[in-house]
């Protein structure tokens, strides 16, 4: 009977052994693993791109490929960055397009400060979308070459096309198909799980501390949300490996929190403006965790399955073969054999219950995808099939019962309906394949056909699984089409009516997504990001805005008063851009002693409560009086409202998620015609808006105005009529980290406003909240950075000196 051989514990390498071991492998070996981190890029491109081209999906095909968020936010925002690296956009603290002028540096550090970014500006605007194509791509290239590097940073033994093959795995895992492929910024925490377990390599071998910082500032810096997951993933990672070497010592976890720490403050600029911001959004759909069923996760394992509400466990049917064969490989040290297994049974485990699922996600149920940490479980399971291949092929025994372990993970799937046969035939077909490659000896022909079978298995899964989840998300989630001569024409037009800052062109209605400013020009109210903040989003609700996804989602909001209130001077209307005639200044005055406004439940009477003037008519008999224009106001309702034989005006209302805007259903044509309104909950209020009036409100305000205004990328200036006294009302909303020189700032109903006397200038500037004390953070660490050599030459010294006195003591 054969009995394990025990093992005594390898030591820790000594920095100097280790760089001494590197040089002697410099040369022919790095080569290798610059062609292995090819290789593993090589394969995940393909595969992705095989899969949407079976698909028959953007850019290879007719169907839409920017869905959800996508069209909504990223796509907008990358067009936003192209405007700003080629000088057509304002910097990174105010955004003067969308939201009636929001801060955009958390933006900027939610969805755009990854390194990549950038490279959108290296093609044609109008090929936006393809810029963004090619930055998914880019990222699952960078994601495998990491995870290869790493597997071979950890060990060389394996033949060079493993770690090619497992790092394109984790790259291809079903998390980055059927999620990351559409939330291109959580592509960054998939390239920095692997990044991050280097530096944790590195923090046990005691080597590279300077670039183990700033590989973490770049991790943290490119998308917070996932390095979070991603730093957690390292640390388990760390703390097994340590485990499994018997080499743990408190010195390493030490260093590795150092470099953490002081990374993390260098990101600290970016980092905590994010932060802070969120606490003063919209809140967005609040949700209670609920476990994913049993069979159900089991399913997800297979390839070509979609859901919404479960992981995409999915990560090639070799990996948690080899990952389970471990278990049973007794020529591997007991310590590896049950640690790197057990390590992902627990974080599978841990995504299934409710407090530690709240650690995973920074301790707030997100609204979406429940499981947004299931890369770091794929990073490590490819690190657990990794660990028996150091030790040589598996024999049949640990490979046998690997295969035993899958095709009872395949059984349990059987109830979920999400495994379906070609789920079921491609994880069989490709278990099959797989455990016969493991099986063919390691020469010649066989090693070349073993080769085939396992990349021919990876692609076709990769692929087959892209290709479904394209589809499938087309039917779960709206989809946009893509940029084309009519996004171009409507820009051209609204271009070519600008007149920032004397006046705001809107980017109007019907809306293309969410951000429509960004995407298309102008400067208007539409805006949609996980910062919306939330005193824009009460300011627009007030005023009878509407909006989707919980108040998050602002649309443009088509009303003579309002646009008279934030200085519209233009607007895409019907296919065209239109002129308004009654828009006011971007800055104006209200006479000293009025109170601000106090909104009330009526939208018509908040819009004359902050310009100062009774201009609507009201309803007599459900009839406006003949010429107003009349208005419905009903948030609640859903269906088509028509004033006469006009054309229908269709409303999309309905809480929490939606609230329909107040609608022109057109002027009044005769006494007594009522307008149609469809049947639902919720108030249906008429308003009869006489122009007359609105011109004679907005003439009474204009001769106090300010003559001239400049915004800035960091502020705004404007010039008053000498000796202006009064409250100074700027039409954007007053989001934290507004200053103004002259007085504190007092919100006018949620507008940026200040009270002068006397004065003849205002001089707001616009700081968002946080940014000064994460420089101090990233200031410092910094200068520890650049002190901290100093500080060792200092402790060598220091020892030096004691070490000569004690020996002047004994002599």
């Amino acid at each position: 009977m054969r009995t394990a051989q025990r093992t005594t514990p390898r030591p820790v390498p000594r920095p100097a052994a280790v760089r001494a071991a590197r040089a002697a492998l410099a040369g022919r070996p790095s080569r290798v693993t610059a062609a292995v981190c090819a290789l593993a890029g090589l394969l995940a491109v393909t595969a992705v791109t095989a899969g949407d081209a079976v698909a028959r999906i953007f850019p290879f095909g007719p169907r839409h490929r920017s869905v959800n968020d996508l069209a909504n936010q990223f796509v907008p925002f990358h067009a936003r960055l192209w405007d700003l690296l080629h000088g057509r956009a304002d910097g990174l603290l105010v955004d003067w397009r969308a939201g009636w002028g929001t801060s955009f540096l958390p933006d900027y550090g939610t969805y755009l400060s990854s390194p990549l970014a950038p490279l959108v500006a290296l093609v044609p605007r109008e090929d936006i979308e393809y810029a963004v194509y090619g930055l998914t791509l880019l990222k699952t290239a960078l994601a495998a070459a990491a995870m290869a590097f790493l597997l071979r940073r950890l060990s060389t033994a394996p033949a060079p096309w493993w770690p090619a093959v497992l790092g394109a795995a984790y790259a291809l895992c079903g998390w980055s198909l059927a999620e990351g492929a559409y939330n291109p910024m959580w592509l960054d925490g998939l390239i920095a799980l692997p990044l991050l377990c280097l530096t944790a390599e590195w923090a046990r071998e005691g080597v590279r501390p300077l670039l183990s910082v700033l590989t973490v500032a770049a991790c943290w810096t490119a998308n917070f949300y996932t390095a979070w997951m991603a730093t957690l993933g390292a640390a388990l990672f760390l703390l097994t490996r340590l485990a499994a070497t018997g080499s743990f010592r408190p010195r390493t976890v030490l260093r590795a929190a150092l470099s953490t720490a002081l990374g993390t403050a260098l990101a600290a600029p970016v980092l905590l403006p994010v932060l802070l911001s969120t606490r003063t959004a919209h809140p967005g759909v609040v949700r209670d965790f609920a476990a994913a069923d049993g069979a159900d996760l089991a399913a997800r394992l297979l390839p070509a399955t979609y859901s919404f509400s479960s992981p995409a466990l999915f990560v090639w049917t070799g990996v948690p073969l080899l990952a389970a064969a471990l278990l049973f490989w007794r020529e591997v040290p007991a310590a590896e054999r049950w640690l790197w297994p057990g390590l992902a049974a627990a974080v599978a485990a841990s995504a299934q219950w409710g407090p530690s699922h709240l650690v995973w996600h920074l301790f707030a149920t997100p609204n979406g995808s429940p499981y947004r940490q299931t890369f770091v479980l794929a990073g490590l399971l490819v690190v657990a099939a990794h660990a028996g291949l150091v030790h040589g092929p598996p024999p049949r025994r640990a490979l046998a019962g690997g295969a035993a372990v899958v095709l009872a993970l395949t059984a349990a799937a059987l109830p979920s309906p999400l495994a379906g046969r070609p789920a079921l035939l491609g994880g069989l077909l490709g278990l099959a394949a797989v455990t016969g490659a493991l099986l063919l000896p390691r020469r010649g022909r066989s090693a070349l056909l073993a080769l085939a079978l396992v990349t021919g298995t990876l692609l076709g899964q990769a692929a087959a699984t892209t290709a479904h989840a394209d589809r499938a998300r087309l039917g779960h989630l709206d989809d946009y089409p893509p940029y084309g001569p009519e996004h171009a024409r409507r820009a051209a037009a609204l271009a070519a009516a600008d007149a920032w800052p004397a006046r705001r062109t809107d980017s109007g209605l019907p809306r293309v997504a969410g951000n429509d400013p960004l995407l298309l020009g102008g400067q208007g109210a539409a805006y949609y990001s996980s910062h919306t903040p939330a005193v824009l989003t009460g300011l627009l609700t007030g005023l009878g805005g509407g909006w989707t996804s919980r108040g998050r989602n602002l649309h443009s909001l088509d009303n003579p008063v309002t646009d008279a209130l934030f200085a519209v001077g233009a607007r895409w209307r019907d296919g065209a851009v239109v002129r308004t005639e009654t828009s006011l200044p971007l800055v104006t005055v209200r006479p000293p002693g009025r109170p601000a406004p106090v909104f009330g439940p009526s939208p018509f009477r908040n819009q004359e409560l902050l310009l100062g003037a009774r201009v609507y008519g009201s309803a007599e008999g459900g009839a406006c009086p003949v010429g107003t224009e009349v208005f419905l106001w009903a948030p609640e309702r859903t269906g088509p409202a028509r004033l006469g034989g006009r054309a229908p005006v269709r409303l999309l209302g309905g809480g929490p998620k939606r609230r329909a805007a107040l609608v022109s259903l057109g002027f009044q044509p005769a006494p007594g015609v009522r307008p149609e309104v469809p049947a639902g909950r919720g108030p249906a209020e008429l308003g009869c808006l006489d122009h007359g009036r609105l011109r004679a409100a907005a003439a009474a305000l204009r001769p106090g105005a300010a003559l001239s205004v400049t915004p800035t990328a960091a502020g705004l200036r404007a010039v008053l009529p000498a000796g202006t006294t009064g409250t100074v009302v700027v039409a954007a909303p007053a989001v934290p980290g507004w200053s103004c020189r002259g007085g504190p700032v007092e919100p006018y109903a949620g507008l940026l406003a200040v009270r002068v006397s006397g004065a003849s200038s205002l001089d707001c500037s616009f700081r968002p909240p946080g940014l000064l004390p994460g420089l101090a953070a990233g200031g410092a660490a910094a200068a520890a950075l650049l002190l901290r050599p100093a500080g060792r030459r200092w402790a060598r010294r220091w020892a030096q000196r004691r070490a000569g006195s004690a020996r002047t003591a004994v002599r």
